[in-house]
């Protein structure tokens, strides 16, 4: 392995991560009235310069001249690396704030960076709110960060590493095989954080106007490009421990349930519409099955909703509203929280748990199993079925017009069977190294693999993480990073096969 070009890399992204604390040292002098202004200040100031200067003796020690093409294993150990140092270095703006223990603060940065939205803030330990605004905007922040992933961003703004990134873009993106939208990985990158970028300063600005067309004091242009990270990262993060629920608006909560939808949308469909001028939509056989799932969802919530008396649900109105807006949080999962659906008729709870494992589109920013390998894991099932009725027959896998390949189908299925595997075993973990209950154990299992965040039992959505002990938080974090990079990228880091020359 080329361990002194990884290590280079590795070194540019701390860096970068290091200049990128600027944006969150900008608003924490804006809002100079915080009361622990000075101390967060610097906390971020601190942080900056850790970052950098680590980040800079990594390159200079590993500096070369002459710069080589990375192979496939130096693309795993740099995503996987590069986001476990990333998790590491975005705990220090938290940490050096003095209200959060090292664990606590690392558990809160790899949330972020995954999009998970899990988080150890909230009732029973340090509010959202009394967080200073420099704080939490590098919180919402992080979400931006591993939308797209950072290693794309370096990708596409990193020229200087004079390096080769397709063997980085095929680990980081996401789905069962990584098409380039461009002849090269450089633009690709480019056009992806483009309609990224241009997605969140849309609904920022939707937000904001909303916001003071309403009169919503709590929805200021601070507020509304945090939950517009939280919206396209598809990550869930909130200013307010009450997440959108402080609102209290139908006209917000639609339009974060717009943006939701459209962030767990292949981006490949958004570059085909946007740069193109295509609408290709409708042609793509997962956004048809996303779409159904949703309009299912939907139905079985209203469903079950409108027999129950709740008041916080108290119109027919409100009642679809509820189940539009649950169908589409938790299957993209993003994990805003509106009410506390947990109250609601165990129906609508088997639901809940269904959609903490089908994850939105491939190449899209969401967390979760993908619905392509759902779809394909059926196509395969019916092809097994029709070869018991007809052996002899030949039963191609297509999904669209497109053939599967059969070492495509077999890396589905064996990523399926190993999701499911993991998802017990840290069920298990969770229970054993925290007395957890039945309920908490393996919804927080499927929320910290899926990337979702709020689940069923003690981690509702209005409730939080925090009651876990340092050791089950430290397993979920690394869960939350299995399931962020697809579990193989980084499970293939503790294979022999992948050490042998």
């Amino acid at each position: 392995m080329n361990y002194k070009s990884v290590v280079n890399i590795i070194g540019f992204i701390l860096i970068l991560l290091g200049i990128s604390m600027l944006f969150s040292v900008a608003w924490s002098i804006y809002y100079n009235d915080d009361v622990n202004f000075n101390r967060d200040l610097w906390a971020l100031l601190n942080s900056i310069i850790l970052s950098v200067i680590s980040g800079s003796i990594l390159v200079l020690g590993t500096y070369s001249k002459k710069k080589k093409e990375l192979s496939v294993r130096d693309g795993f150990a740099t995503v996987a690396l590069g986001w476990l140092f990333m998790a590491a270095f975005s705990a220090l703006p938290f940490y050096f704030s003095g209200d959060l223990s090292y664990m606590d603060s690392f558990f809160e940065a790899m949330s972020g960076l995954t999009t998970t939205g899990a988080s150890i803030l909230g009732a029973g330990t340090l509010q959202i709110e009394e967080m200073s605004h420099g704080l939490l905007f590098w919180r919402s922040f992080t979400h931006f960060i591993g939308g797209m992933g950072i290693i794309v961003f370096s990708i596409a703004i990193l020229p200087l590493l004079g390096i080769g990134g397709v063997q980085l873009f095929k680990a980081e993106v996401a789905g069962p095989t990584a098409d380039k939208l461009a002849p090269r990985v450089k633009q690709t990158a480019k056009y992806l954080w483009g309609i990224y970028v241009g997605l969140i300063l849309l609904e920022t600005l939707i937000l904001y106007v909303e916001g003071q067309f309403l009169g919503i004091k709590e929805l200021e242009l601070f507020d509304a490009l945090c939950h517009s990270f939280g919206t396209m990262a598809t990550g869930g993060f909130s200013t307010y421990n009450n997440s959108l629920a402080i609102f209290d608006s139908s006209i917000i909560n639609w339009t974060i349930i717009a943006f939701m939808f459209l962030a767990a949308t292949n981006f490949t469909l958004h570059f085909m519409f946007v740069i193109k001028g295509s609408f290709e939509y409708f042609k793509n056989a997962e956004f048809k099955v996303y779409c159904k799932i949703i309009v299912a969802a939907i139905f079985l919530f209203f469903f079950n909703i409108y027999r129950s008396d709740m008041p916080d649900l108290s119109t027919t109105y409100d009642k679809m509203e509820g189940a539009v807006f649950y169908a589409v949080s938790l299957l993209t999962t993003t994990g805003f929280s509106t009410v506390d659906y947990t109250l609601w008729e165990n129906g609508s709870l088997i639901i809940v748990f269904i959609l903490l494992f089908l994850g939105g589109c491939a190449g899209s920013t969401t967390g979760g199993i993908k619905l392509i390998r759902t779809v394909l894991v059926f196509k395969y099932m019916k092809s097994v079925l029709r070869r018991l009725v007809h052996p002899n027959g030949v039963y191609p896998i297509r999904i669209g017009s497109k053939e599967i390949p059969e070492n495509i189908v077999q890396s589905v299925l064996g990523f399926y069977l190993l999701y499911i595997f993991i998802f017990i075993i840290l069920a298990l973990v969770i229970s054993l190294t925290s007395a957890a209950d039945f309920t908490t154990s393996i919804s927080a299992s499927a929320s910290a693999i899926g990337n979702i965040g709020p689940g069923l039992g003690k981690i509702g959505p209005m409730y939080n993480w925090a009651f876990f002990p340092d050791v089950t938080k430290l397993i979920i974090s690394f869960c939350m990073l299995l399931g962020r990079l697809e579990i193989f990228t980084v499970l293939i880091l503790f294979s022999r096969t992948y050490w042998r020359r």
